[in-house]
């Protein structure tokens, strides 16, 4: 069931075999969906038991819970900027913002990319900018994968695991096309240095997640899930693959100037062009 030449690239990309998803044997398989399940659809008992028996690194690869309010539309060149349900992403104050939409960092290299990017223009325009960084994996990854990145220095960073600001910005779920054309995949197996199994690693080291199975196997040990969270969260540990990424320049009276959504999961915007437009 699990046979499109998609999946198995997924696989392949995190060293399993194709048949590592193969649930068909038991009574209500865990499917890969692009879509969230819906509520009176009885639990996967046998599926989760598999599910949870992957590697925490294979976890991004599945579909994500929809965020708790709906995926609004990518703001313009000159909307002003969106508000978050939770205020949590402050604009305000007349201060001239870069705000970056991390893909899914914990296992990205783009977004590695894009974070240091950030990184160098907070530091080179200290005080005339704000620069913030959303993330959507969880508190503890987050903040592993700065420190292995060397820290956040002028950058402010924003865990949003709900993905409740990345749907007020507009950005959502990413389709087939956009994680898996050619230039994606081949720019995928040119990269090197993911951070992501070092942080699945680090979490499993200190007790941070929880694990329900035993005695798999893997290579990365149980795979683990948060504690008391639902089935589906266990999937946000570590990010998403298929949430989609962003970068916006907001100047001080809070209108978009620059910025949208990523074309591709490879594509790395160009933080410099947003700063040129900032005046600075």
């Amino acid at each position: 069931m699990f046979s499109s030449l998609a999946t198995k690239i997924a696989l392949k990309r995190v060293g399993l075999p194709s048949s590592a998803l193969d649930f068909s044997s038991t009574s209500e398989p865990n499917k890969i969906r692009k879509s969230a399940p819906l509520e009176e659809e009885p639990p996967a008992t046998a599926g989760w038991l598999s599910y949870k028996s992957l590697p925490l690194t294979v976890h991004p690869w599945f579909s994500p819970p929809p965020p708790p309010v709906a995926v609004g539309r990518v703001p313009r060149i000159g909307d002003v900027a969106p508000l978050d349900r939770d205020r949590k992403l402050d604009i305000g104050g007349g201060k001239r913002v870069i705000v970056v939409f991390l893909r899914c960092g914990k296992n990205d290299k783009v977004a590695q990319k894009t974070f240091l990017s950030l990184r160098a223009l907070a530091n080179r325009y200290r005080g005339q900018i704000n620069c913030i960084a959303v993330s959507h994996s969880s508190e503890q990854a987050t903040r592993k994968w700065v420190d292995l990145l060397g820290g956040a220095w002028a950058v402010q960073v924003l865990v949003d695991e709900h993905r409740a600001i990345y749907a007020a910005w507009g950005l959502g779920t990413a389709n087939m096309w956009h994680l898996f054309n050619p230039t994606t995949q081949v720019q995928g197996w040119k990269e090197k240095g993911w951070l992501g199994e070092r942080v699945a690693e680090a979490l499993q080291r200190r007790g941070t997640v929880q694990s329900n199975a035993t005695g798999n196997g893997n290579k990365n040990g149980p795979a683990p899930t948060v504690a008391d969270e639902d089935d589906e969260a266990a999937s946000t540990v570590l990010g998403n693959k298929w949430q989609e990424s962003g970068a916006f320049a907001v100047d001080g009276r809070g209108t978009v100037i620059w910025g949208g959504k990523a074309m591709r999961a490879d594509d790395v915007m160009d933080l410099d062009e947003g700063a040129r437009l900032l005046g600075l």
